[in-house]
This record gives structure tokens, sequence and C-alpha cells, in this order.
């Protein structure tokens, strides 16, 4: 059990494709989530990928309940994600603003997929395929993006709708 430090945008290994994780049952990769659990806890966040605690897998990790950082947020169930694939299942896009726990403080507009399908793994190796929309598409998308070297910002398409949450609220 352990929060780890979470890498900060302009650190390079953030900008690394991970790699495919082998050994889903591994004892490596078990205090991996816990540590990863410990650390999206700690930090309030709505998810963690394993590159922005500086391990270079294929993992993500999300859930939202009740989370302050995202009041108006939909409910989506605790998961572990280990060699996430996902599927588009309609051109409509959904825009939300969007957070990062490697960019604290800041918020950016971001337009994604409405309507995906994901896969992978859970924590104990049986298949995840679930179908979703709304926040959870969004959050999934998110966290399997860093899987790929990619943060919300190379996403955006309109940079006026970046910058810091204080200052985005006085608008």
């Amino acid at each position: 059990m352990a929060v780890k430090e979470i890498l900060r945008m302009g650190d390079p290994r953030l900008q690394q494709v991970s790699e495919v994780v082998n050994n889903v049952l591994s004892d490596e990769l078990k205090q991996l989530i816990e540590d990863m659990f410990d650390t999206m806890k700690a930090y309030q966040g709505a998810g963690l990928a394993a590159p922005q605690i500086g391990v270079q897998k294929r993992v993500v990790i999300f859930g939202v309940e009740n989370n302050d950082r995202y009041p108006d947020a939909d409910s989506v169930p605790l998961t572990v994600l280990i060699n996430p694939e996902i599927e588009v299942l309609s051109v409509d896009k959904r825009g939300y603003w969007e957070g990062c726990l490697s960019i604290p403080g800041m918020r950016g507009y971001v337009e994604r997929p409405a309507h995906i399908r994901y896969r992978g793994l859970d924590a104990d190796g049986n298949q995840i395929e679930r179908e979703v929309t709304g926040f959870h598409a969004i959050v999934v998308q998110h966290e399997c993006d860093h899987l790929d070297g990619v943060l919300y910002p190379m996403r955006m398409e309109d940079m006026s709708k970046f910058g810091f949450v204080e200052e985005l609220a006085k608008k």
C-alpha cells in the first residue's frame, strides 16, 4: 500500500507508449494496482493510468461515485482495465471540461467519441467488455490515452478553452 508521486506534464515518460501486460496474475501487477488505487484516492482522481506513476504498462483504473473535482459527473463503476482496447461506436462527439492529475489545477475542453465499447482484463484476468456513453466514455478514453503517451491538451481543438480552474471559473 503506497501513494505514489504523479508525474506531471513535461516529464518525457508521459509521452511513451506503454507495454502490454503479459502476466496478469503476477504479484508485481497486484501491487501496482493497489498502489494505483491508493494514489487515485489520495489525489481524488476519477481515474489513473500506470504511466502517470512512472510504470510503462497498459493498466488503467477508474471509478467515480462522489468526487469534488467532478460534482456533476454520472457514476462510473470502480474498474481495473488491463490491456484495454476501445472501439468507437458512433461518429457523434461529446465535449467535456477535462482535468488530469498530471496537469494539476488546469482544465481543457475536449471533444471525444460519445459512444464506445471497451474491452480488457480485470485484476483477476477475467475479460471485461462494456458499451458506454457520457462521462464513463470520456473517463475511459482519457485514461487509455495515457497508455499511448497522449495528454488531453493534445486532443484539444481550441486552446482558448484551456486554463487554470480558478481563471476559467471567472468566465
